[in-house]
C-alpha cells in the first residue's frame, strides 16, 4: 500500500519543475501569485527559466530537468512538487530517475499529460501522485479559478477512505452501468499507449484505467486504443473513466465501440484532461467506481494533516 501523503498547510513551500516544455515566462511570473492566494511559497528551480539549446520544445537539456526533478523531492523544505506545464520530454528522464529517491521521499506531485510518463514511474513504485491542472498552462489563465481551487482543496484537507468524487460529468457523457474496484491508474492516451513495452507502462492489472487526450484524429484515438487492446490492456483493467478529448472531432462513437463490448464498467465524461473543468484526481490509490452513479470513491487514504 502506497505512503499516506502530508497534506499541504498554509506557509508551506512548494516547489516548481519543467520536466518536459519550457513555460511560457509571463506565466511563469503569474505563478508566485497563484500560490500566494493559497497561503503557500513556490521555489522555482533552474529548468522552469530554461530552454534547450537545440531542441526549443524542451526546458533545457535532460541533465538539468533529471536534477531539478531529484532536487525537488529529496529537499525537505518541499511540501509538494508542481509541473509547471507538459508538452514533451518526461519520457526522456525515465531511465535516469532515481526511484529509491522518490520512494524516501514521498510528498504530494500534480501534473498531467506528458507528465503521465512521471505517473507511470511512480504507480510502478507504488507511490500516490495527482493528475490535476499544471500553474503555467492551467492555473494563471482566465476562467480558471474554479480549477485552481478544486486542486488546492484536495490537497490542503485530508483524503481518507470513503470520500466520494461525484462531479458534474460533460456534455455528452455515457457510460456501461456497473461496479468496480482496483488501482486509480492513467492519464494521457497517446503517452499511455508510448510506454507499453518499456519497464515503465502502466501496471494496469486490476486497476482503474483513466484516460484522456487532445488534438487527436479520430483514426489515431482508434488506433491508440487498438494498441490497449492489442497489447492487453483493457483486457487486464476492471473499469475505465474517460475523461475530455478536446479539440478535434468527437470520439465518443470510437471509444465506445472499443469500451463497451468489453463487460466492465466505463464512465465517460468525467471533467479531468486538457479542457475545462480539468479537476485534480489522485492516483495509485484504490477506488469503486459505480458508472451509473458517476462515483468515484477511496477505498484507501490519500493525504492526511501534517504531525
Amino acid at each position: 500500500m502506497h505512503k499516506t501523503l502530508r497534506c499541504l498547510h498554509p506557509g508551506d513551500r512548494v516547489a516548481a519543475i519543467a520536466p518536459a516544455g519550457p513555460p511560457n515566462p509571463e506565466r511563469v511570473a503569474q505563478v508566485p501569485a497563484l500560490f500566494d492566494r493559497f497561503g503557500l511559497r513556490v521555489h522555482f528551480y533552474p529548468s522552469c527559466h530554461a530552454r534547450h539549446p537545440q531542441h526549443d520544445f524542451l526546458a533545457g537539456d535532460d541533465a538539468l530537468r533529471l536534477a531539478d526533478l531529484h532536487a525537488a523531492f529529496s529537499d525537505p523544505a518541499n511540501a509538494a512538487v508542481f509541473c509547471l506545464r507538459g508538452g514533451w520530454g518526461t519520457a526522456r528522464l525515465l531511465r535516469g530517475i532515481d526511484t529509491a529517491l522518490l520512494r524516501a521521499n514521498p510528498k504530494p506531485f500534480v501534473g498531467y499529460s506528458d507528465i503521465t510518463a512521471l505517473h507511470a514511474l511512480m504507480l510502478r513504485e507504488g507511490l500516490a501522485c495527482f493528475h490535476g491542472p499544471m500553474p503555467a498552462s492551467d492555473l494563471v489563465v482566465d476562467g480558471a479559478e474554479e480549477d485552481a481551487q478544486a486542486l488546492f482543496s484536495m490537497l490542503m484537507q485530508p483524503l481518507e477512505a470513503g470520500h466520494a468524487f461525484a462531479p458534474t460529468l460533460l456534455p455528452g457523457h455515457w457510460c456501461v452501468p456497473g461496479r468496480a474496484s482496483g488501482t486509480l491508474v492513467g492519464g494521457n492516451l497517446s503517452i499511455v499507449a508510448s510506454l507499453l513495452g518499456t519497464p515503465w507502462s502502466l501496471p494496469v492489472d486490476g486497476a482503474i484505467l483513466f484516460l484522456e487526450d487532445v488534438s487527436e484524429a479520430l483514426y489515431r484515438v482508434d488506433r491508440l486504443l487498438t494498441q490497449l487492446r492489442n497489447a492487453g490492456v483493457l483486457d487486464a483493467v476492471n473499469g475505465v473513466v474517460l475523461g475530455s478529448f478536446t479539440e478535434d472531432e468527437d470520439p465518443a462513437a470510437v471509444l465506445h465501440e472499443h469500451l463497451s463490448a468489453l463487460g466492465k464498467p466505463v464512465l465517460a465524461g468525467w471533467p479531468a484532461g486538457h479542457g475545462r473543468p480539468n479537476r485534480a484526481l489522485p492516483l495509485g490509490v484504490r477506488v469503486a467506481l459505480d458508472a451509473q452513479a458517476g462515483r468515484l470513491t477511496l477505498q484507501d487514504p490519500v493525504t492526511e494533516f501534517p504531525t
